[in-house]
């Protein structure tokens, strides 16, 4: 018999796989840190800086105040216990995860054999990689070659970085780490150790892997929550499903509300998840955090519609250029417009929006969080600007 979980219940199941709700007086450090990102699986990479990169936010969402050199010491360098591929697009992800993708790596040659760039650029990838066998891991800025020539779009990508990225994609180059947030490529034995590049994994068994590291990290879901973690597609992720459950590792349940048109939906519950009574979190969520970056989970699980307006022209933005939701309880009652005014040391909060229903102490509690944030990013100030329905209230509480 199937059992039911409430939608209540599976809002905190969720928070719980993902590291909320277990705090500690300890000050986050390289263990908090570590443990952390293999329960999450992942980290995923943004460029966007307006506040803060993508990537380091979970950590201080879940853990509070850290120190982000910690974090750049566990992703970059000989001694990182992280590697970088494209996971949930590009993401920080443990070591041992690299064999996994195998199989994508594989595809992703076997698309570039018919594009055009990699057959008449074949000698460029061969020089380049003879490059990092003779000079050891460097970033595409540092190789001089008569073909670093910036051609790209806006991106201003050189014939030198595009080999790199396809040789990356492909498996034959891997990531050293990142200096001032710029990639640094090496041969794979360079960046491994030899145990993990003897390592190969069919196709069936990396996908029942990375099913359940997705699981363990959704704590609950469905097929389509599942799959979206390390963007799996076609049947592999049901059928992996059905080995996991066979194998005891996924529960089938029912959750009230999750299926189409508000019925009851299928879904499966880690045997390893905690089933929460409650949760007690205050804090800012990424707009790439994966309790949110699929929009669909984030609207079936706490009621949230949820898309992140960076590339939406300004007169089109309903809420502002890069809202943070603001997560409460297990709930998440608002979101927040912030930018990181380094220059003048002042953290803007450029509008504030409380969901319908938010709870009538949701300005003084955010107020603390952004206390908190500008705290961590050295920010002795905090300006709110008049837009958003709790921006008056917000303000206010600040003053106090």
């Amino acid at each position: 018999m199937v059992q039911t979980i409430s939608p209540a219940l599976a809002r905190r199941i969720a928070l719980g796989a993902q590291g909320f709700g277990r705090a500690s007086a300890v000050t986050p450090g390289i263990r908090q840190l570590d443990t952390l990102v293999n329960r999450l699986a992942l980290l995923q990479i943004d460029s966007v800086n307006v506040f803060e990169r993508s990537h380091y936010l979970p950590a201080f969402s879940r853990l509070g105040v850290y120190d982000k050199a910690q974090l750049d010491r566990l992703t970059s360098g000989r001694e990182s216990r992280f590697t970088e591929y494209w996971a949930h697009e590009a993401s920080f992800l443990p070591r041992d995860a690299w064999p996994l993708f195998g199989w994508r790596m594989r595809d992703f040659r076997d698309r570039s054999a018919t594009e055009a760039w990699a057959q008449g650029n074949r000698p460029m990838l061969d020089w380049l990689l003879a490059e990092l066998a003779a000079n050891g891991p460097l970033r595409a800025s540092a190789i001089e070659h008569d073909a670093n020539r910036r051609s790209g779009p806006w991106w201003g990508w050189s014939d030198v970085k595009t080999g790199l990225e396809t040789l990356f994609r492909w498996g034959d180059v891997a990531i050293m780490g990142r200096e001032r947030f710029e990639r640094v490529y090496g041969l794979p034995e360079q960046v491994f150790p030899p145990g993990l590049l003897e390592r190969t994994v069919s196709r069936d068994d990396a996908h029942r892997e990375l099913v359940s590291r997705s699981a363990r990290a959704h704590g609950i879901g469905t097929v389509t929550d599942f799959a979206d973690y390390f963007r799996l597609r076609g049947p592999a992720t049901r059928a992996a499903i059905r080995d996991l459950e066979d194998a005891g590792e996924l529960l089938p349940v029912e959750v009230p509300g999750w299926g189409a048109g508000g019925a009851p939906g299928a879904a499966w519950l880690h045997r390893d998840a905690r089933l929460p009574r409650r949760m007690d979190a205050a804090t800012l969520l990424s707009p790439f955090d994966p309790v949110v970056w699929e929009r669909a989970r984030a609207l079936r699980v706490f009621g949230f519609h949820y898309r992140i307006e960076i590339y939406t022209p300004e007169p089109k933005r309903v809420f502002g250029y890069y809202c943070l939701p603001v997560l409460l309880g297990d709930t998440i009652v608002g979101r927040v417009d912030l930018k990181n005014d380094r220059q003048a040391r002042v953290l803007r909060v450029r509008a504030a929006w409380a969901e319908p229903g938010a709870p009538t102490d949701t300005a003084e509690r955010l107020a603390s969080v952004l206390r908190e944030a500008a705290a961590w990013q050295g920010l002795p100030e905090i300006e709110v600007e008049p837009r958003g329905n709790l921006a008056g209230a917000l303000a206010a509480e600040l003053r106090r």
